[in-house]
């Protein structure tokens, strides 16, 4: 088994990661602190902070030259920290020693890979974002086309009130509506150039430190924090928040998927499940268990990158080697997840039989809170409470249907408390709303 099931041919189709795999290699990542290192001296030049010409050589430059990510891992070893080895290799490259002398000028390692991360974790927000909003649509025309479609809602496990199947789907996707509104703020909280130098404080930025960081930030489309942030590790954390959240939403889908598609409640078909080596007749929710198992893998990376957020003075290598070790993970389990459940939603279908079924499976027992709010329309509420857990325990004793229980004792009882469509609140309008939501995303 490969170290990490994204870099496994044997598992990529069980662990799929889109585009933002891509951006996760050392290719991606060279390349990101290649145009940082372009856009800097571009920026340095045009300020006059180094020769203008030697600004633009080494921002063409950036454009075009190649660094082979093993010619440089020797020196990444003996340096803890690639950009010694990717600076020297790209001065080579350059063969115009009078421009390249000028390459990463006043800058630290920490600027370059830090920014250079936030231009890869821009792009795994933008597609993170698309495949929310194909999810969101596929979920949103579900819920409007079975908003008023009845099924159990289940508490602890258990049955309790009615639901409709438009506000299951409307539960789910809220959280991720709320999470697609949040990703403009985001943006600007969190995707943060670095331009502080070796100790935080532009010592060899030069009077034109501001300026300078200013203006990388404009040229990288990345904010200016207007400060250092080498031990303030915010921005990570704040980005990992959010996609912890989303996470945490997909689980809850995914749970839910494999409480509904269970022998004893069949309530939903995935369109496509597994096989079992043995049981010809297992049909195993793979696709939810994948999100869930993903689930479990960035818990524990998030909770590294809490600890690593704990740096030490004013630069602290332990702290960020940990950040590299525990960033990658996350985005490529959420990518993963949120692959998965595009699939799902495009193809989950309800069961309505079988959500009618098992209504009344428990001889109507999921009408008991219904039923003891009728009857307080006949009598003090205290009193309508202990009527309709005896009537509940009576059914269960002699196997008899509550409704027929209850209308025996009560002539006078409304029996829309046994309509599950009544009985399951404002179900039907949440769904509607939630449609509406997602209509236009």
């Amino acid at each position: 088994m490969a170290a990490s099931v994204f870099d496994s041919p044997l598992f990529a189709q069980l662990f799929p990661t889109g585009d933002t795999g891509r951006l996760f290699s050392d290719s991606a990542a060279i390349r990101a602190m290649l145009l940082t290192e372009g856009a800097l001296a571009k920026v340095q030049g045009d300020l006059g902070v180094i020769p203008q010409i030697s600004g633009a050589a080494i921002h063409r430059a950036a454009m075009e030259i190649q660094v082979d990510p093993g010619a440089i891992a020797k020196a990444t070893g003996a340096n803890g920290v690639s950009v010694p080895g990717l600076v020297a290799a790209f001065r080579s490259e350059m063969q115009a020693p009078e421009h390249a002398q000028f390459v990463h000028w006043g800058a630290t390692s920490q600027d370059i890979i830090d920014t250079a991360l936030m231009l890869r974790l821009r792009q795994a927000l933008a597609l993170a974002e698309a495949d929310l909003r194909e999810i969101l649509m596929a979920l949103g025309a579900q819920a409007a086309e079975h908003a008023t479609l009845p099924m159990s809602a289940r508490t602890y496990g258990q049955h309790a009130t009615p639901t409709t199947w438009g506000a299951v789907l409307a539960e789910w996707g809220m959280p991720l509506l709320d999470a697609l509104s949040e990703l403009d703020t985001l943006r600007k909280s969190s995707l943060w150039v670095s331009l502080a130098g070796a100790s935080g404080t532009a010592s060899a930025l030069g009077e034109k430190a501001t300026e300078t960081r200013a203006g990388l930030a404009k040229a990288l489309g990345l904010g200016d924090p207007m400060r250092s942030w080498h031990t303030d590790r915010t921005p990570l954390l704040r980005i990992a928040d959010w996609q912890g959240r989303v996470m945490a939403a997909l689980a809850h889908i995914g749970q839910s998927l494999i409480g509904l598609t269970g022998s004893d409640v069949q309530e939903i078909s995935l369109g496509a499940a597994g096989a079992s080596s043995t049981m010809p007749q297992k049909q195993n929710p793979v696709g939810p268990s994948t999100i869930l198992a993903l689930s479990h893998q960035f818990t524990g990376q998030r909770a590294t990158l809490q600890a690593a957020a704990a740096h030490q003075h004013q630069r602290d290598g332990a702290a960020w080697f940990a950040e590299w070790m525990a960033v990658p993970p996350l985005c490529l389990s959420l990518a993963s997840a949120l692959e998965h459940t595009k699939r799902l939603a495009s193809g989950i279908a309800p069961r309505p039989v079988q959500m009618h079924a098992n209504l009344e499976a428990t001889l109507g027992l999921i009408h008991a809170e219904a039923l003891s709010f009728a009857l307080a329309g006949l009598m003090p509420r205290p009193e309508a409470q202990a009527k309709a857990k005896a009537l509940c325990l009576e059914a269960m004793e002699k196997r008899i249907p509550l409704k027929d229980l209850a209308t025996a004792a009560y002539p006078k009882l409304d029996t829309a408390a046994f309509d599950p469509v009544a009985g399951a609140g404002h179900a039907a309008q949440d769904a509607a709303e939630f449609a509406r939501r997602t209509k236009d995303l």
